[in-house]
């Protein structure tokens, strides 16, 4: 009796592999609640931020001092300031400012951090012995001294904070990428891509850096989380975006005056904001990180 022939089975290309592991792991993130979660409320903040003032402009940004710390009503819904500004439209702009600084600032961090780490990891030897002892040294150097010291050399802006934010966020970055450049340059795909004549951008840009998008992904998406707060600590403190550009952390610090004279709707609003889009970007990130770790795959 003939028999069957047995079918074999190749296995799959790196490409393939390159090709079905995304989309995978993002079957894996929609799956998870909290990035359900966080990408709602940050798409509610974000619609509350930019789309927001498009279609309420009550008062604007004008002082109006005979409405002084109004409480809220009905043409007030948040209520006024210490100057009579109209605090729901402040609290929007404020949200433009913190979104924006975070995650511009993040991104740039990202691509910095990307292109450092890969550059260290892949060259390995003195280089990398090199480069790393200056994330050392920066590394050493207190954030805040530097944050402060920018501050007082330039005014205050946008850029300004987006690049000192970004300056002293990469090194982690830089290190993690490092670290799974060190684990993957000596792979055998890499060694076929290096037999084949390829240069060493082509085989950072075409082999590592898509199989360190996880690490650069999860990263990127918990910085943007540590920006904003960021940009909220410096404005608490009075070395944010200046007067009269508003954002969440100065509104949070200007009420502090107000905190005992039953003021509430100065102080809960900016606090609910940032507390709200740390939670939610927090979400995205852990979901992120489980869906780009098998270990913590359910």
């Amino acid at each position: 009796m003939a028999t069957t022939p047995e079918l074999q089975l190749s296995p799959p290309s790196p490409a393939a592999v390159e090709r079905e592991g995304p989309s995978r792991e993002w079957r894996t993130f929609w799956s998870n609640p909290l990035a359900w979660i966080g990408v709602i409320v940050l798409l509610l903040l974000v619609l509350f931020s930019f789309v927001g003032p498009i279609f309420y402009h009550v008062n604007d940004l004008t002082p109006h001092l005979t409405a002084a710390l109004s409480p809220p009503n009905s043409k007030y819904p948040l209520g006024t300031d210490s100057l009579g500004r109209d605090n729901l439209i402040r609290l929007m702009k404020g949200g433009q400012s913190a979104l924006e600084v975070g995650f511009a600032s993040a991104i740039v961090s990202m691509v910095i951090g990307v292109l450092y780490g890969l550059v260290s990891g892949y060259a390995g030897g003195f280089v990398d012995v090199v480069m790393m002892r200056v994330v050392d040294v920066l590394y050493a150097i207190p954030s805040l001294f530097f944050l402060l010291f920018l501050d007082s050399v330039f005014k205050p802006s946008a850029l300004l904070l987006t690049f000192v934010i970004a300056v002293v966020s990469w090194f982690g970055v830089a290190r993690l990428v490092r670290g799974e450049v060190l684990s993957l340059k000596n792979r055998e795909y890499v060694e076929a891509a290096r037999a084949l004549g390829s240069g060493n951008t082509r085989i950072m840009i075409r082999h590592l850096l898509p199989n360190v998008t996880g690490v650069v992904v999860v990263s990127t998406s918990l910085q943007v989380a540590n920006s904003i707060l960021t940009v909220a600590g410096l404005s608490f403190l009075g070395l944010g975006l200046p007067p009269p550009q508003p954002n969440w952390g100065q509104m949070l610090s200007d009420s502090m005056t107000y905190m005992f004279q039953n003021a509430w709707w100065l102080i809960y609003p900016p606090g609910l904001a940032i507390l709200f889009t740390e939670l939610s970007v927090n979400f995205i990130g852990t979901a992120l990180q489980q869906a780009y770790d098998p270990r913590l795959r359910r």
